[in-house]
């Protein structure tokens, strides 16, 4: 064994690393984006969840319980709407919680007959609401404490002076099959048809086919078009291999529209090709396809709200989580499935998906022209 030869192996590969940056890039790249997405992105116990409170009686005591459970720091009181609005705000997302006192709170409370506080939870992901349900318990012991003093504080000798009924919406059990198995779609979707398409024109660009695309007169459109449309229906056959296995295996229900579910999925498979087409210009070999899709694959799975609590993570993490289309179409397929929401309550997370696909297809038009030239 000669040392002399291996060292000019090991010179020969680090000079063939150093031309290939891309390679290198996701080397350094990913180990960084792991650190910073686990270290400070994921949260298992979201807080300051976002809850709209009924009250027909806004006396001191509702006054006193709403402050109590923004006290424990999982409750944000975003609004006090009406229980039409609530049971709507409640559908479409927009909060997590609702705190709902009778008209006549206040004065069954003065009475000793303990009322009830209807809490009505979003329980289409489990792991969100469990920590603050479960901070709930104490409230009815402890809100009304300052206030009962005096010549009301026989009322607290007789138990807890009201009751919470909580009803968990959409997931009353907490399967949390219920919440995975329809993300699964999006994810499933994500991680298949970008690599295929990401490798389809570094598969022609190794194979040496690529010249002679270029030399026809198929415009760059066209191009992407008939590219990515065998893909759209393997991602139809995808989705509808999970969504059996959803119904049949795992009993999630559909109580929605399956029509504005395959709409959307459509929207959502035209983004993702979009992206692999995309890649697909950048690499120049099919490993560095590989590594640009995984590299893409990490922070829509981790920030998405498919694994860990959306609302847990910071500011600055929800943010790129919203440019993510993974991230909408997860809350517009529960939305169907678990809430039974139609088009007004999938729109914005749709028209979101709508422009993500145009900003990607506009760069990869202009990056196959730059392949052109």
């Amino acid at each position: 064994m000669s040392w002399g030869r291996v060292i000019a192996v090991l010179r020969k590969e680090f000079v063939q690393l150093r031309r290939d940056r891309l390679t290198f890039a996701m080397m350094i790249g990913v180990p960084i984006m792991q650190l910073v997405l686990f270290g400070f992105a994921i949260n298992g116990d979201p807080r300051q969840l976002p809850t709209a409170v009924v009250a027909a009686d806004n006396g001191p005591l509702v006054r006193a319980v709403v402050r109590a459970a923004e006290n424990t720091g999982y409750f944000k009181i975003v609004a006090q709407v009406t229980e039409t609005e609530a049971e709507r705000l409640v559908a479409g997302g927009k909060v997590q919680f609702v705190l709902a006192f009778g008209s006549d709170f206040s004065r069954r409370v003065l009475r000793g007959e303990h009322p009830a506080v209807a809490v009505y939870a979003d329980a289409t992901d489990p792991a969100a609401t469990g920590p603050a349900v479960a901070a709930l318990q104490a409230l009815p012991s402890v809100a009304l404490a300052h206030d009962l003093q005096g010549a009301l504080a026989p009322l607290r000798g007789g138990g807890a002076p009201f009751e919470l009924r909580i009803h968990r919406r959409y997931n009353p059990e907490g399967i949390t099959a219920y919440n995975v198995v329809p993300g699964l779609m999006g994810v499933i979707l994500t991680m298949t048809l970008v690599m295929m398409t990401a490798m389809a024109m570094t598969r022609e660009r190794e194979r040496g086919t690529l010249e002679n695309l270029l030399a026809t007169p198929v415009r760059p459109l066209e191009m992407m078009v008939g590219k990515i449309l065998p893909y759209v229906f393997i991602g139809y056959v995808q989705v509808l291999v999970v969504f059996t296995a959803a119904r049949l295996l795992f009993g999630v229900p559909m109580a929605g529209s399956f029509a504005l579910l395959s709409a959307a999925v459509l929207l959502f498979i035209v983004a993702t090709l979009a992206v692999g087409f995309t890649f697909s210009t950048i690499a120049r070999t099919q490993m560095q396809s590989m590594q640009m899709t995984m590299f893409y694959f990490l922070p829509n799975i981790l920030l998405s709200g498919f694994m860990f609590p959306f609302r847990g993570m910071p500011g600055w993490a929800q943010a790129i989580g919203e440019l993510l289309p993974l991230t909408h179409f997860v809350r517009i397929v529960r939305g169907i499935m678990l809430k039974g929401v139609g088009w007004h309550d999938v729109g914005a997370d749709a028209g979101a998906i709508a422009v993500f696909t145009a900003v990607v297809v506009t760069i990869s038009m202009l990056r196959y022209r730059q392949t052109i030239d």
